[in-house]
């Protein structure tokens, strides 16, 4: 404890480790920007401690069979969901989602656990006689020690993207959550070590340090990371020449299309939804509306149903705060720019509404939703990622304008069109630039067994972070070719 304050520990093989780190960061309430946890900066020797838990533990692990590893994850699940509404509160402090959100962050990542527990069916081997009396067969095997780097915005979903899979492939794995918001998972460790063996699922705090210390050990053998594209092209290209597997996710400017046969009323509510779920903190997040042809209807509804959200934690028009002090100046200063240097109308000003305005005074990290018109598809604010509420608006005189202005982000994350017609959605389905695509959705998130994961700028590595690719991903595939010589024939007497 500082004070009245919890420092929170490591966990390590199923222990609360103290870290030798002298130095600590404030985790802080969004909703009011005051303190409610400490969390220590982890030196690599606390990072070594924790993967050399986890090699300790891998060969037990690994030699379960997967039938037996899902019996562990189905305790895990049964643990996790019985806390459900404990995460989520947990949720809701560290990170500023609404209540709502705050439970689909912990339902979405229980998803991809319940994924992970048929296993058993999903990774079996192959085997098939290939020619006289040679038989080849397949099996997969875990990889060792794997290590997860995961970002503040969904402080459960985004670590279970991985661990489940990782686990029940027979790895074992070391996490270090984000410093901003450790304490949701501080708690799953605690819950997961009244199931799990020791040294299976290890957490390790801290900044860069620690995840630098993490991606160069030399006994991890691969590693799952989750955040900015300029971060998650130096880690791919550092643990790739490290000789490691690596996927690194990043950012996104997804780019929403509009047609005029749209509904306007469903169109409307879900690009607001899209722009201003989760304070637009989530790759995902509609940043760009393409409208083709006139549509002041559409764009009249978009500005009052953002324009009638209002603070909170509670409530179906409740919006919360961002994530810290630094991301209100870095979303204040994108709208800034917008305006005075490329000339966008501000037809939403979330940074003057009065009830955001006021919840802000009294100490939270707290901004309204904003709403930009452009005259240029080349302005500054529809190319780079601002992860905020904040949705730039541009008229397009033809679908092919759209699709063009699309397919030249250099992201590929998701892409969304809004039409009445199967052939309209069809033909932009096959032509966006983007890994994810939605239909009058405006958060195309696949469910399992569909897999996450954009293209371009927004993955380094190869394959998607859930699904199929990342039971590829968590494992190798060993070969068997076997060969037996005919038995000579004998009598029953022999």
């Amino acid at each position: 404890m500082t004070g009245s304050v919890p420092l929170l520990p490591n966990y390590i093989g199923n222990a609360a480790v103290a870290a030798g780190a002298a130095k600590q960061l404030a985790v802080t309430s969004p909703h009011t920007g005051e303190t409610i946890a400490q969390v220590p900066l982890s030196t690599p020797a606390d990072v070594a401690a924790a993967v050399a838990a986890a090699k300790q533990a891998f060969g037990a692990w690994a030699a379960l069979t997967l039938k037996a590893r899902a019996a562990y994850l189905l305790r895990l699940y049964t643990v996790l969901q019985a806390h459900s509404d404990e995460l989520a509160e947990l949720v809701v402090r560290e990170h500023g989602k609404n209540k709502a959100e705050a439970l689909g962050d912990v339902a979405k990542g229980l998803e991809t656990l319940e994924y992970a527990l048929s296993l058993p069916q999903l990774a079996q081997g192959r085997a098939t006689y290939v020619s006289g009396g040679v038989q080849c067969r397949d099996e997969r095997v875990a990889l060792g020690v794997v290590g997860g780097i995961v970002p503040f915005n969904f402080p459960f979903m985004v670590p279970f993207w991985t661990i489940p899979l990782a686990l029940g492939m027979g790895n074992t794995y070391v996490l270090k959550p984000s410093e901003k918001v450790p304490m949701t998972m501080a708690r799953v460790a605690e819950l997961a070590a009244t199931v799990l063996p020791p040294g299976v699922l290890n957490i390790v705090h801290g900044d860069a340090a620690a995840a630098t210390a993490l991606l160069e050990h030399r006994d991890v053998s691969a590693l799952a990371f989750v955040g900015t594209s300029a971060v998650a092209e130096a880690v791919h290209a550092r643990g790739t020449l490290l000789g490691k597997r690596v996927l690194a996710l990043g950012g996104a400017k997804n780019h929403l299309v509009a047609l005029p046969d749209c509904d306007v009323e469903m169109t409307a509510q879900d690009v607001v939804n899209s722009f201003t779920g989760c304070a637009g903190e989530r790759c995902m997040a509609a940043s760009v509306l393409l409208i083709v042809g006139e549509q002041p209807e559409l764009e009249r509804r978009i500005v009052a149903k953002a324009g009638a959200l209002e603070p909170g934690r509670d409530g179906a028009r409740s919006m919360g705060p961002v994530i810290d002090a630094h991301a209100v100046a870095r979303i204040e200063a994108a709208i800034a720019r917008a305006c005075a240097d490329d000339g966008a109308e501000l037809l939403l000003d979330g940074r003057a509404m009065p009830a955001f305005a006021a919840q802000r005074a009294a100490g939270g990290f707290w901004i309204g939703p904003s709403i930009l018109r452009h005259a240029r598809a080349t302005d500054d604010a529809m190319h780079f990622e601002i992860f905020g509420p904040v949705l730039s608006i541009l008229r397009c005189r033809s679908a092919d304008e759209a699709l063009a202005i699309e397919n030249a982000n250099c992201y590929g994350n998701a892409a969304c069109v809004y039409t009445s017609s199967g052939a309209a959605a069809e033909h932009f389905s096959q032509r966006f630039h983007a890994g994810m695509v939605g239909v009058n959705i405006g958060v195309p998130v696949p469910r399992e067994p569909f897999s996450f994961g954009g293209i371009g700028r927004s993955r380094f590595g190869q394959g998607d972070i859930t699904g199929d690719a990342a039971i590829e991903f968590f494992s190798f595939r060993r070969k068997i070719t076997t060969k037996w010589t005919a038995p000579k024939e004998q009598s029953w007497m022999s």
